[in-house]
């Protein structure tokens, strides 16, 4: 009975598998084909990706794709758990192995699970799950249970731990996306150069930084690997990235300090393992599609969220409403259609009163400014700051029970404000904010709101017992309830409200995704950080995603439209007009500045690239020259090529059959006809050339 039992396990493997057991396949360099000699392993996978483990339950990943597939990682103990003593147990003995169908939300799938000991009698069951809608991205779940006669403290566990290898022949060089937080507020994508590490914490990386996207890229030119959890709520995992000799490490790490009782277990979460060609956009759209169906996406977006944006950020804390109302006539004469009052209409961080300088008669004077923004022919939009308490402000005095504690009971700082933290996962602080919501939407007529700070993308666990939290992390667990309470209030009292989060130079949060239709390039530090943030969104929001370029006057120059236009992003403009009190940083629009405000919103109004497709697939961000993206719009292609000078050929990629015809659209040049998908034009330019090829 047992032996028939075996022998329709390895056949029912063998049938969704392809070869259950098998000497290791040739991998791409003559090392690694020594390294494997003679080693048989459980290969399980698709067309795209397969993972390999061997008897001591160690796993390599091996590329089907591409002109070359083969191993791409060598063998390592890529699931494993680290005890007390600091000691990673990573060798277990294979013992059994399984496989059977599976459907739900991702469709029809395989789950293999292999199971094995280690010498320390710790039980490892790894399942690797592989969706025929998912091709090269494996589900992964690992548990550990204590087979030994005495508890077992452990402290932490680690999935999908690779090293990205080099290709044969070809000097390392690799690039990584990291969707972590950090205060310096550095790129997202970056080098991979010689010493580089980032640990790459979801949590707290600052007093008021923290919080992020569950997930890294490392890629080369011929594949990339990505990891990350895949959990609906945000979890404290930490993704490290590390330069190692001849490659790149990845991983999904989680610190738990648990003691194991005899026979007790401990299930990870479950995580991910993608293998892709070209950058890292290819994994983040393929897990903002998995997240979807496991019910977290973006929301669609009104036509309202695509509209060119006027903030009176300019003006900076000193505007009056006088200057603001000033500018609008200019603004909405641009073709400008939202106007936003920014930082400095209230009285502080936690009131939220009126300012009574600027808002003499209070609530009558607020209204009036909504009325004189919609007489203008424009929409209104209103800046917060939510969760922000001021020292001194009537509620710190007042409802101090609202604070977020740490666990020496101390307040959490909010640096830019010099503010603390109130609580999100607090019912008082809740149902404050959610009056608040509906004084800006339904009293004072705003059309949308701009939420903006560091601190909303994360909050640190709380500790407050007035609370009475099941566990501290509820505080960081429920942040994302948080902002589904905001969202839902305002679309309540207006349908079409548009909800922009801002989170300052953070990287996003993508469990707050659902609960925002406006994300900008949240106070990018040069125009760079605009285009990789925008292929960034475009992949975990969407391709047609309403991402803002932010106040272009942040860009290289203060007007570099074309990385935000090019890329198929929202326009946003702060000037002042006709005068700017500021003699120092003055963003005032002068008659020359006029000319090419007027010119780019104008493109940017006729070929509203933001409600097309970006196809950002079609050019790798990290190792093409010169820098390429590409939208689908109404049968057209639009491209965008990006580099300090350029004078040689690019590649005109995603084009379909027959002829087409090229025009430089931002100088109205025609640089003539092209064929197919891999057409070749050469060019001259310096920073950016943005082209429109349409059907001859």
């Amino acid at each position: 009975m047992n032996q028939a039992h075996d022998e329709r396990r390895r056949s029912l493997l063998q049938w969704l598998a392809g070869t259950a057991v098998a000497s290791t396949v040739g991998p791409a360099g003559a090392a690694a084909v020594q390294e494997g000699k003679g080693r048989n392993v459980a290969r399980v996978g698709d067309a795209a990706m397969a993972l390999e483990f061997d008897a001591g339950l160690q796993c390599r990943v091996v590329s089907r794709r591409g002109p070359r597939p083969g191993a791409v990682t060598a063998f390592a103990p890529s699931e494993r758990l680290r005890l007390a003593d600091g000691r990673w147990v990573g060798h277990f003995a294979l013992a059994a192995q399984a496989a059977d169908r599976v459907a739900g939300p991702h469709g029809p799938g395989v789950r293999h699970r292999f199971t094995g000991m280690a010498p320390e009698r710790i039980e490892k069951t790894v399942s690797v799950t592989f969706y025929e809608r998912h091709p090269g991205f494996a589900v992964i779940r690992t548990s550990y249970r204590n087979a030994g006669d005495k508890p077992l403290p452990v402290a932490a566990w680690a999935n999908s731990a690779h090293t990205l290898r080099a290709a044969a022949g070809r000097k390392p060089a690799f690039w990584t996306y990291s969707g972590a937080t950090h205060p310096d507020r550095r790129d997202w994508v970056q080098p991979v150069r010689r010493g580089f590490e980032q640990r790459n914490f979801m949590g707290m990386n600052g007093s008021d930084y923290g919080g992020g996207t569950p997930a890294v890229d490392v890629w080369q030119r011929d594949c990339g690997l990505a990891v990350g959890h895949l959990d609906t709520v945000p979890r404290l995992v930490a993704l490290p990235v590390r330069q190692v000799e001849g490659g790149a490490s990845l991983a999904v790490e989680f610190e738990r300090e648990a003691t194991l009782q005899p026979g007790e277990t401990l299930d990870t979460l479950e995580t991910f393992l993608a293998l892709h060609t070209g950058d890292y956009f290819a994994a983040l759209d393929g897990y903002r599609k998995v997240m979807a169906e496991r019910g977290l996406a973006a929301p669609d977006c009104p036509e309202d969220c695509y509209q060119p944006i006027w903030c009176a950020w300019g003006y900076e804390r000193d505007f009056t409403v006088p200057l603001m109302v000033g500018t609008l006539q200019k603004a909405r004469e641009l073709g400008l259609e939202w106007a936003v009052l920014d930082d400095g209409w209230q009285n502080n961080e936690g009131d939220w009163k009126l300012d009574r300088k600027k808002f003499p008669n209070g609530d009558a004077d607020m209204r009036g400014l909504v009325g004189a923004i919609q007489d203008a022919g424009m929409k209104a939009r209103l800046w917060i700051t939510p969760l922000a308490v001021d020292p001194g402000s009537d509620l710190l005095h007042d409802h101090v029970d609202m604070l977020l504690l740490d666990k020496d009971g101390a307040p959490q700082l909010i640096s830019w404000w010099n503010s603390l933290y109130l609580c999100p996962a607090y019912a008082p602080t809740i149902e404050m904010t959610r009056a608040w919501i509906r004084k800006i939407f339904g009293e004072w007529g705003y059309q949308g709101i701009k939420i903006d700070g560091q601190h909303l993308n994360g909050v640190a666990p709380c500790h407050n017992p007035a609370h009475k939290h099941a566990r501290p992390e509820e505080s960081f667990e429920k942040l994302q309830d948080f902002w589904k309470m905001v969202y839902d209030t305002a679309r309540e009292v207006n349908p079409n409200a548009v909800v922009e989060l801002c989170p300052c130079g953070t990287s996003y949060a993508f469990h707050n995704f659902p609960y925002m239709n406006q994300a900008p390039a949240s106070d990018p530090l040069s125009s760079w950080q605009v285009r990789h943030k925008g292929k960034t969104i475009k992949a975990l929001m969407g391709p047609s995603a309403p991402y803002a370029g932010d106040h272009v006057e942040l860009s290289d120059g203060g007007q570099d439209f074309a990385s935000t236009v090019g890329i198929g992003a929202v326009l946003s403009t702060k000037f002042t007009w006709p005068v700017d009190p500021k003699p120092k940083d003055s963003f005032l629009l002068t008659p020359e500045r006029e000319v090419v405000w007027r010119k780019w919103i104008g493109i940017y109004r006729e070929k509203m690239l933001p409600r097309g497709v970006y196809r950002g697939e079609l050019y790798d961000i990290g190792f093409d020259r010169p820098e390429g993206h590409a939208v689908e719009k109404d049968g057209r292609m639009y491209f965008a090529f990006f580099a300090p000078e350029w004078d040689g050929p690019v590649e005109i990629r995603g084009l379909g059959a027959g002829r087409w015809k090229l025009r430089d659209y931002v100088d109205g040049r025609e640089l003539g006809e092209v064929t197919g998908a891999g057409a070749r034009v050469t060019v001259r330019f310096a920073h950016a050339l943005l082209l429109e090829a349409v059907p001859a």
